[in-house]
């Protein structure tokens, strides 16, 4: 396992770090930034209000996940709350912190270069430190599969940490038919993954506009696919840049499992909405997962049955967060 610093103890950030920019959706100026946080506190989201007083509180957590249109937005029975969270997510998750407050003063965290790069680099700035308390993971037990119009993810298991395997297919005679696979550690997601943007059809443009979407996308901060080409004068910076975005989306999204996932993931023309769809049907089976640490005994929890040395899964559902 080689997750993070030390794979059996939980990380946070050494010290507060912010970054600035502009939504992709709304266009507007939207300040994040990460904060240290205790042991066992997970990833939260505050969600600042225009008086910059801390408005409102929201776990990075399936349960939390109000839309996944065309992002993974985040949200309460207020509504929602937080938009595009799946960068900095997978930039958290991808180089092994376990806990942090995510402050936004903006109704989406910022699109950046559309990567998850301006966060790595953040996170980089102020380092990881490892904490006492011990981590704990979520571990697949069992395959979970969803299929939807032509598309499915699976969960299935995987003898150490997590594996992303994504695939995907556009009639588009620049993508077409792209697959990527990685285990997910924190060189590898820096060098394979982090710069990896999202992309567009320029086709699609004025639909989104009309329906108020992408209307801070520019070339700045998405990959632009025209009939023949790629509009962005760098053009791309992988070969393969559509499919590995995608990979930086899925990892995004499963960190909203609420721990650390050991198993392997693959996407087969999925998005948001399948990822979310997967997390929600492996936390719904409580036979398919196991929730404990590694290398150490997990405590003894009231209403928990051991199921594997370290490993303990909810006898009365999921309620990992």
């Amino acid at each position: 396992m080689t997750r993070g610093t030390q794979a059996g103890r939980q990380t946070t950030l050494r010290e507060q770090v912010t970054v600035a920019g502009i939504g992709v959706h709304s266009g507007s100026p939207v300040t994040v930034t990460l904060h240290p946080a205790a042991a066992n506190t997970g990833v939260v989201f505050w969600r600042c209000g225009s008086d910059g007083q801390r408005d409102r509180e929201l776990p990075a957590n399936f349960r939390s996940v109000t839309a996944t249109e065309f992002a993974t937005v985040l949200g309460d029975q207020s509504g929602p709350a937080v938009s595009t969270t799946e960068h900095v997510l997978a930039a958290l998750y991808g180089l092994g912190v376990d806990n942090a407050v995510v402050e936004v003063d903006g109704p989406e965290v910022p699109i950046m270069d559309g990567s998850a790069a301006s966060f790595v680099e953040a996170i980089d700035q102020v380092g990881v430190a490892t904490m006492s308390a011990p981590r704990r993971y979520i571990k697949v037990l069992k395959p979970i599969r969803v299929n939807a119009d032509g598309c499915y993810g699976e969960l299935r298991p995987h003898w150490r940490g997590l594996r992303v395997e994504t695939e995907i297919e556009f009639d588009h005679p620049l993508i077409g038919r792209q697959k990527f696979a990685i285990d997910v550690e924190p060189d590898r997601f820096r060098r394979e993954l982090a710069r990896a943007r999202t992309f567009g059809f320029m086709r699609d443009v004025a639909k989104l506009w009309s329906a108020g979407y992408a209307l801070g996308a520019s070339f700045e901060n998405t990959v632009v696919v025209a009939e023949n080409r790629v509009l962005n004068a760098e053009g791309v910076r992988f070969p393969d840049e559509f499919v590995r975005h995608k990979a930086v989306d899925a990892i995004g999204d499963l960190a909203l499992a609420g721990a650390p996932l050991i198993g392997a993931y693959r996407s087969v023309r999925g998005g948001h909405k399948l990822n979310h769809a997967v997390v929600t049907a492996l936390m719904a089976d409580p036979s398919a997962w196991a929730y404990g640490a590694i290398e150490e005994p997990v405590r003894r929890v009231v209403g928990y049955a051991d199921l594997a040395i370290g490993f303990a899964a909810p006898a009365y559902g999921p309620d990992v967060s």
